[in-house]
Parts: C-alpha cells; structure tokens; sequence
C-alpha cells in the first residue's frame, strides 16, 4: 500500500470530479468524504470505491449537479426526492435537515427517495453524534443477498447506522445485514486469508471462511441468520414505504446501475427537554462496563462499535492515507 497525504488524495479526487462537471465546491466536499473514509479505516468504501463513483456519473446513473428536493412535511418528518444527484451530498444534506429538526421538534425525521448510494453509512452518524445528537439512518440498495431459506438473491444487505453522541468519543455502530460485507470479502481474498469466522455459503450450500467461494456462490451469511434477514426486509419496506420511492426487488443487480434508492435519517435530541448531566454520566458508565468485563483472550480487550476509529484516524493523519497503488494509479490517470 501506498501512503498518501490526506490533503493529496482530496485534491486529486476533486480534480476528477471538476473534469466530469462538478461544480469546485461539491467535487471538494464528496472528495472530502471519500478521503475522510479511508482515513477512519473504512478502506472498502473510500478511495478504493472511487472508481466505480466516476462509472456511476459516466454512465448517467448520478446526476451531478442534482439537489434534494422537499416534497413534503409534517412537523419533524419530512419526505425529499433526491433527484438522482451525487448520494454521499444528498446523504450529507439530508443528515443536516433531520438535526436541524431535532433541534426544533426533538426529533427529526427525513426520508429520502430516489437517490445514490450513500458510500459509507457511518459517516453521517459521526456527523449526526458529533453535533451532539443520536442518529439512526439506513438504506435499502440493490438485491445483494439471498434471504433465509432461498438461494437467489431478492434482498438488499441494507446498512443500518446507530449514532450516540459522547464527549469521550461518540458511538458509532455502522453495520450492513450480512456478516461480511462484499467489500470485506473482496478485502480477505485479495490478502489470501480467510475469514475469522463463517462468512457464507459455497456453491454447494456449505458454510465457508473462503470469501473467493461466498463471492462465487453470491451467498453471504446474514448476520443472525433469519433474524438477519428479517431485519434486511423491515429495513426496505420503511425506507421504500416512508419514500414511495423504489424497494430492493425494483433495484438493477448491477452496482454500476444501482440508482434511485431509498434511504431514511433520523435524529434525536438528547437535550431537548433541557440540559442534563446525567445523560453524559450514562454513557460513561456503560463504556466503562463493558472495558471491565473479562476479555475472552488476554490483552484484547472489549471494545464498543467506534472505538478504533478516532486512534486510525490520527495514525492515517500523521502517516498518510494507505492507497492501494492500483486504484491510486487509475486515479491520476483519470
């Protein structure tokens, strides 16, 4: 892996995007969010993800200049169209509009329709818990994973975003609704290893650590099993229902045409009934439980969902974001 300065890999993923249209501000901020990704580690859906980014706007399927647009609303909840536009913009302004809800209602409430995908979904619960609020956001996305009891691929591996905001460091559990996401056995088989623990099935309907098999067979674990699945459906029919925008099943498998989907963002005030110590008190407490229960191996010990990402965050700072030379190369040649 290379390693490239922060400040670069931003500047080099705007040049890109101001030469397919951009306007300077809009390519700086998604440049932003694809560079801050892989600098908080989430290496699958930051700089290596870029290059499909540009085969979406190539193709037709993100619509660069596009803007949500509010169709309506009803005290704290509202719907938006998204209009196709660049998804981690919309997701990032659709983030905003549920705080500033928040802010006025307690809660905030908006469901977007007709959008892109959103890249890394923790980004806007980080943006949701680092302004002090609690953020629950999901997306539906193309038909990824088969659900319990079936071998074709009907539902979507719907990530779902638990934000809570902390002094210490916020929160943060960004999770998609298989065991493994196809980036992350994309990631183990580049590496040659297996996984940690069952991933999938193979073709012939074992589970498996390989992920060059689960990704032969298209049949990652759901994460739970049925409950897992179950959870992926519930997801969609929200998302899609609070929208009426388009469900999984009506999504093209192909990600390169994933478009107009569906996506839900919420926010809720932890102050909205009035400055309370307490609240900050609460959270500690249940940090401090779980980094005093027994580690099940020695000198590992339990961590909550986030709490790597602040020390991988300074360290890619301070030595540079790790760039796989491949995709780096396609980057500068673009």
């Amino acid at each position: 892996m290379n390693r490239i300065p922060f400040e670069e890999v931003q500047q080099q993923l705007a040049r890109v995007l101001c030469k397919l249209g951009f306007s300077v501000d809009r390519a700086g901020a998604s440049a932003r969010l694809f560079a801050e990704t892989t600098c908080d580690g989430v290496y699958t859906h930051g700089i290596n993800r870029f290059p499909r980014y540009v085969a979406t706007i190539r193709n037709g399927s993100v619509v660069i200049d596009a803007e949500p647009k509010r169709l309506a609303g009803f005290g704290a909840l509202e719907r938006w169209d998204g209009q196709h536009g660049p998804g981690n913009l919309n997701a990032l302004a659709m983030t905003d509009r549920a705080l500033a809800l928040s802010r006025e209602h307690g809660v905030g409430c908006v469901a977007l329709g007709n959008t892109n995908h959103w890249m890394r979904g923790g980004t806007y619960g980080w943006q949701a818990a680092e302004a002090g609020s609690i953020g629950i956001c999901w997306t539906n996305t193309m038909p990824n994973l088969p659900p319990w009891g079936s071998v074709e691929r009907v539902i979507g591996n719907n990530p779902l975003v638990v934000a809570v905001p902390r002094a210490a460091g916020p929160v943060v559990l960004d999770m998609a609704m298989s065991q493994f996401s196809y980036g992350t056995l994309e990631s183990y088989r580049k590496r040659d290893q297996l996984l940690p623990v069952d991933g999938g099935f193979d073709a012939d309907g074992n589970l498996t650590r390989d992920p060059a098999a689960i990704e032969k067979s298209w049949r990652p674990l759901p994460v739970g099993y049925w409950k897992g699945s179950g959870l992926s459906i519930v997801l969609d029919m929200m998302a899609a229902m609070m929208t009426l925008g388009q469900a999984t099943h009506q999504l093209s498998h192909d990600p390169v045409f994933e478009c107009g989907i569906s996506q839900m963002f919420l926010a809720i005030n932890p102050e909205a009934f009035g400055p309370e110590p307490r609240i900050t008190q609460i959270a500690d407490e249940i940090i401090a439980s779980l980094h005093n229960a027994k580690p099940a191996t020695a000198g590992k010990p339990v961590r909550y969902p986030g709490e790597e990402t602040l020390r991988i965050r300074a360290e890619n700072r301070e030595l540079g974001l790790p760039v796989d030379p491949a995709v780096w190369s396609e980057i500068l040649s673009t």
